[in-house]
């Protein structure tokens, strides 16, 4: 049976306002991880980000928190090459992970990496949900089923995530959700819902603020 992935309603206003209020709260870097044995005690609920190198990741949590430099930007891809922890007060962790597919880095330090981000979605017990970053301009690519099939076998609930929509006309972006829609119809892991996002804009946003909010709560 086919499965519709249609963009995320807008919260409602009291859902939006949690949402508001979990991000507007301490948000601090907890720590960066190289091994498996360097993760936090897996003690609260997480969630994490994972996408393409310069897919936008830490724009989005920048933009997420409304803080500019929680998470490093940077143009040059691959410069990500840790598991990156963020408290969101006593709540949960989000996580930003390294970037995959190219990476300007040697090729054993990217293999070492990438190694850390298997092990890491296929082994942590309290991981709520990962969200898969797709860049607008390109839709769905053949390294990103490599991730989402890891985190179908791994069973990984995953929600994609669209970045940098302000970048596309709406008739351009509606072609690019209909290729993303049906590229998921692979993958039986994922959330059936896309989140529309522009870091630069706002958009999505406060939607993408309230999912985490319920992820994390309780």
């Amino acid at each position: 049976m086919k499965v519709a992935f249609p963009p995320a309603p807008e919260p409602e206003a009291e859902v939006a306002e949690a949402g508001r209020l979990l991000f507007a709260g301490p948000v601090d870097f907890v720590k960066g991880v190289v091994a498996m044995d360097g993760l936090p005690p897996a003690d609260r609920p997480e969630v994490c980000f994972a996408g393409r190198s310069n897919v936008g990741k830490s724009s989005l949590i920048n933009a997420l928190t409304g803080r500019k430099g929680i998470a490093r930007a940077s143009n040059t891809p691959g410069r990500t090459q840790e598991l990156n922890f963020f408290a969101l007060g006593e709540r949960g962790y989000l996580v930003d992970l390294p970037g995959y597919g190219y990476a300007q880095a040697p090729v054993a330090v990217v293999q070492k990496w990438q190694a850390l981000l298997k092990q890491y979605l296929a082994g942590r017990p309290n991981l709520r949900r990962a969200f898969a970053l797709i860049d607008a301009r390109h839709g769905i690519k053949p390294v990103d089923h490599e991730i989402m099939t890891l985190l179908d076998r791994s069973a990984v609930p995953f929600q994609v995530v669209v970045t940098k929509a302000d970048k596309m006309g709406r008739s351009a972006l509606e072609q690019v959700l209909i290729q993303i829609e049906g590229e998921l119809q692979k993958h039986p892991a994922a959330y059936p819902e896309l989140v529309v996002t522009s870091s630069e804009k706002g958009e999505g946003i406060p939607t993408l603020r309230a999912i985490i909010e319920g992820l994390t709560a309780g």
